[in-house]
């Protein structure tokens, strides 16, 4: 890649450390996109063992660049997030890889198709590890932090991206009984 292109798209990417979530950390701050999308990544290397037929390099590429749209639009809580939201950050996507050099340009808009495709085992395991990492950042953070909405949607959320796995079943379980653990020591206390 062209050194000044590069740059631009350090610069871009930039963006997603300084872009803050809806979801906050156990030190009690907001978490950065970039942190999402690391620890996200983080996941798919270590459930590997667990999806010996998956492209996990595959999955990885998934992890890391799957919200490089909120670069542009910044995050939005699944809660509040619209088609119409989810059509202007794909736009942004959209025009933002067409603007790459091959062979970036190309691959990456493959990859894109695929994740919003959710057909092939990568792209599953990407999108339930994507909402895992929601629920495991909840479950770590005060629950203080949390909106009494999201004390049923910590619950429910990812169930439907887990049901292809029993593995990711699994996890799912693991993280609800945190939760419901977290609710009843948080109810005790009232």
């Amino acid at each position: 890649m062209e050194i000044q292109k590069f740059m631009e798209l350090m610069d871009l990417s930039e963006r997603l450390k300084n872009n803050t979530r809806h979801s906050w950390t156990s030190s009690g701050r907001h978490e950065s996109v970039a942190e999402h999308s690391w620890r996200l990544t983080l996941m798919a290397y270590f459930v590997k063992d667990e999806f010996p037929q998956a492209d996990m390099d595959k999955v990885i590429r998934m992890c890391i660049l799957h919200d490089f749209g909120e670069a542009f639009t910044g995050d939005i809580p699944a809660f509040l997030k619209t088609e119409q939201d989810s059509d202007v950050e794909s736009n942004q996507i959209s025009r933002w890889v067409s603007g790459l050099p091959e062979p970036f340009a190309n691959e990456l808009a493959e990859l894109f198709q695929e994740m919003e495709a959710l057909e092939t085992i990568e792209a599953k395991i990407y999108k339930a590890l994507d909402k895992m990492e929601a629920v495991i950042q909840h479950n770590e953070a005060d629950i203080s932090t949390w909106l009494p909405l999201e004390y049923d949607l910590q619950m429910n959320y990812g169930a439907k991206e887990v049901a292809f796995s029993d593995y990711m079943k699994a996890l799912k379980a693991e993280a609800n009984r945190i939760s419901e653990e977290k609710i009843r020591q948080e109810q005790g206390r009232k």
